[in-house]
């Protein structure tokens, strides 16, 4: 089932989430809302908080050929490792539509997480795969893309966000 995805500024993008200790068939149907919104918005990762729910699951699928997707599902995801060098990708996010700046972060990272069936996994990511599930995890901990810019831009993009509200709301 598809889900509204939550617009910046809303206060549940700033919070930290709290960790899965169970899995549960609510946790997998909870997933493939995740995926399903992912790919409806169309976007390439989504947090949970994004949609309203305070867990630490994440979605994602950076694969470029739309005809072999490799959706992921992160429970209680954690960066492991991270490389000293630095790739910088113009981000976007499914909770600031139509906003983009570059943010630079580390171009490998390794991340520990729990899959739906229990089981631990462990990957070394690069590339946009990479950005994307560092700019997952960060929505779990109230972090989001725009914090890592300066503040005048940040302000700009957040007045816009509440703006887009205000037409949306008005627009029912």
């Amino acid at each position: 089932m598809k889900r509204p995805i939550l617009i910046h500024p809303d206060p549940r993008l700033k919070k930290t989430c709290e960790p899965v200790t169970e899995i549960t068939p609510d946790l997998a149907a909870l997933a493939e809302d995740m995926l399903e919104t992912m790919y409806d918005a169309p976007g390439i990762g989504l947090a949970a908080p994004q949609i309203g729910v305070m867990r630490r699951v994440i979605v994602l699928d950076c694969a470029k050929a739309p005809d072999e997707p490799r959706p992921l599902v992160m429970i209680n995801p954690e960066v492991t490792w991270a490389s000293e060098d630095l790739s910088t990708y113009e981000e976007g996010c499914l909770s600031i539509p139509e906003q983009y700046a570059e943010v630079a972060r580390p171009a490998r990272v390794r991340v520990a997480w729990t899959a739906l069936d229990g089981s631990a996994q462990e990957e070394e990511f690069s590339d946009l795969w990479a950005t994307c599930v560092q700019h997952e995890i960060d929505h779990l901990n109230g972090k989001l893309f725009i914090d890592f810019l300066g503040p005048l831009k940040r302000q700009m993009i957040t007045r816009k966000m509440e703006k887009l509200k205000r037409e949306r709301a008005r627009q029912g």
